[in-house]
């Protein structure tokens, strides 16, 4: 059945109709949210939000575009709403009974940070993008580019994403945002600067091996028994000399080895031990966080997303407890 049939009939209220337009755009949909919100928790209450107004608003749909299109229109107004809204997950205070944190390098702007299961990005990583897109799509979920997106104005943010990621023109763009070409323009390069000024260039930075590589499979075994052992000496001996430590919500950073050093040495202070379960989040290794309990189980403790650089780590970022479900991670071993 076409397009132009399944309008129609989705138009006269048939439900399966809708979703056989809308489904096929769900998973990338939810990636675009999640990159201009940072939260997977907000990113399905925006791509919810688009789909109900999809749903009631078909009847105005002009056909001047694609349906994937206006369901970018749709996402991307309805995450605007939320950014500008300000109702944003708080930063929260260090929260490890026990144990008393070393003084942070800085503090975080993004509490709100949260992982990426890979297990979601299998049905969106294949959508081809437009011929302007300037960043690739493994790089455009890293931890770090979502991270920066995040320190940019709401709509610059929209601007970099639907033109640098996604390729759309720059004429698709300013009719999504109800605005101009020359605004749109100007917006992208701002947001580029702003961008820039936050994230490395690609090409200054070593590459992180490929994915489930003989090399990244090294570096990942080499970290799981630093970790599970605390090991601290070799544990640092992994790291780069940049390495950047973050806990959202907790807005403690911690950058350069020397930082790094003090912070692992106070996590496995006391004889601390912890189990790591491996996962990925974002494009990279992650691992489950379980530490012992007196009945012999193991409790959830968080999840740690590891970015690579060659065959070191440059950054750690450990993310709380709640996130783990979203991985098919149990609270016990």
């Amino acid at each position: 059945m076409g397009t132009t049939d399944l309008i129609s009939r989705a138009r006269a209220g048939d439900g399966d109709a809708f979703r056989a337009l809308t489904e096929p755009h769900r998973r990338e949909l939810h990636v675009h949210c999640y990159r201009m919100l940072g939260s997977v928790q907000d990113a399905e209450d925006a791509l919810q939000d688009t789909m109900l107004a999809a749903w009631q608003g078909l009847a105005g749909f002009g056909e001047r575009s694609s349906i994937r299109t206006w369901l970018y229109r749709i996402a991307t107004n309805r995450c605007l709403n939320t950014l500008r809204s300000a109702r944003r997950r708080p930063a929260k205070e260090w929260g490890w009974p026990g144990l008393e944190p070393p003084e942070p390098t800085r503090l975080g702007e993004v509490p709100w940070l949260e992982p990426y299961p890979d297990a979601l990005l299998a049905g969106a990583s294949g959508v081809p993008v437009g011929p302007e897109a300037r960043y690739e799509q493994t790089e455009s979920i890293s931890l770090a580019f979502v991270t920066a997106l995040q320190i940019l104005p709401p709509r610059q943010l929209a601007v970099l994403v639907l033109r640098d990621v996604l390729g759309f023109h720059a004429a698709e763009v300013a009719d999504m945002l109800d605005s101009t070409v020359e605004s749109v323009t100007s917006a992208l390069r701002r947001a580029r600067a702003g961008l820039h000024a936050r994230l490395p260039e690609v090409a200054d930075r070593v590459p992180a091996p490929p994915v489930a590589s003989a090399a990244e499979d090294a570096i990942v075994a080499k970290f799981v028994s630093a970790y599970e052992s605390a090991d601290v000496e070799a544990l640092v001996a992994l790291l780069t000399d940049d390495v950047f430590i973050a806990m959202p919500p907790v807005p403690f950073e911690y950058l350069g080895i020397a930082a790094a050093t003090r912070f692992c040495e106070t996590v496995f202070s006391s004889g601390r031990r912890y189990t790591l379960v491996a996962t990925r989040a974002n494009g990279s290794p992650a691992f489950g966080i379980y530490k012992p309990s007196p009945d012999g189980t193991h409790t959830a403790f968080g999840l740690m997303a590891v970015t690579l650089s060659g065959d070191r780590i440059r950054s750690l970022t450990r993310f709380d407890d709640r996130t783990l479900p979203w991985f098919g991670l149990p609270a016990q071993l």
